[in-house]
């Protein structure tokens, strides 16, 4: 069968999130789907097979990082519908049966492909005792995003602040399920965006996720209120770095970007 290595939240190779995407006749067994995962080793591997016409959804899709299946994944979402259209697998809108409910990917005359997500639930919270050493800088605010994204999410200082985080990753995995989203302002939008963020997650497995399409469903209403506005551009200033667009609509929040498909090759096993 035909893998695929996609980065997405970019228009250019090498840059934005790799994940393997995989098309299948069924879902094998979960040890076979995880070490596949493991063997690809990006933050998510995605696959889908086909499901019956008339019914909800066209896709069925799943997520693994090398460690364990996901409940939500924005940019390997954003990847299996790119190769699901550069492909000719599936014209037009695809609509994805997951765990967090049928989610709709749908591609733009700009080549762009639009993911229509819930928004996370945010609750504010106390800054939890200990975050501040771990994360290496006192948060401003934090929220906790809910059962789908299970991250906690703070606010820190301001840009510079979030590029210069060097976390002790060991002592993050006690705050949430998933991990901590740090973000701030921008110090400049006329750069094209209007919020940072940096994404660490290693209760997954991955140490620092390089753009993270579902924390933007926690980022966008959390920005949206502060900014007033509901359309918005976040930066994920990662080392490979990406951008993600938002529009939030009320209990959905879509998630616009860009993907190039850099390798392709045959699994043989």
């Amino acid at each position: 069968m035909r893998i695929r290595i996609v980065d997405a939240f970019t228009d250019r190779p090498f840059a934005g999130n790799p994940a393997g995407v995989l098309l299948l006749d069924a879902f094998p067994g979960d040890p076979w789907l995880q070490n596949v995962a493991l063997e690809v080793n990006h933050a998510e591997t995605a696959f889908a097979h086909p499901l019956p016409a008339g019914g909800d959804a066209d896709w069925a899709l799943r997520w693994f990082t090398p460690v364990t299946e996901v409940a939500m994944c924005g940019h390997a979402t954003l990847a299996a519908a790119h190769v699901l259209h550069t492909t000719g697998a599936h014209e037009g809108p695809v609509r994805f049966a997951t765990r967090s409910g049928v989610l709709v990917a749908t591609p733009g005359e700009d080549g762009a492909v639009t993911l229509d997500f819930p928004t996370a639930p945010l609750t504010a919270v106390d800054v939890p005792e200990g975050v501040a050493k771990a994360l290496g800088t006192p948060p401003l605010t934090a929220f906790d995003t809910g059962p789908d994204i299970g991250d906690l999410l703070v606010e820190v200082a301001d840009e510079r602040t979030v590029h210069a985080l060097r976390p002790d990753l060991r002592a993050l995995t006690a705050y949430s399920e998933r991990g901590v989203i740090a973000t701030a302002r921008a110090e400049n939008p006329a750069l094209g965006y209007d919020f940072v963020s940096r994404c660490f997650f290693p209760n997954v497995g991955i140490d620092e996720d390089p753009v993270t399409g579902s924390a933007h469903t926690a980022l966008a209403p959390y920005w949206s209120e502060r900014l007033g506005r509901t359309t918005l551009t976040g930066l994920q200033a990662s080392p490979r770095s990406g951008r993600v667009r938002t529009e939030l609509r009320g209990g959905r929040t879509l998630l616009s970007g860009r993907a190039v498909t850099v390798i392709e090759g045959d699994l043989l096993v």
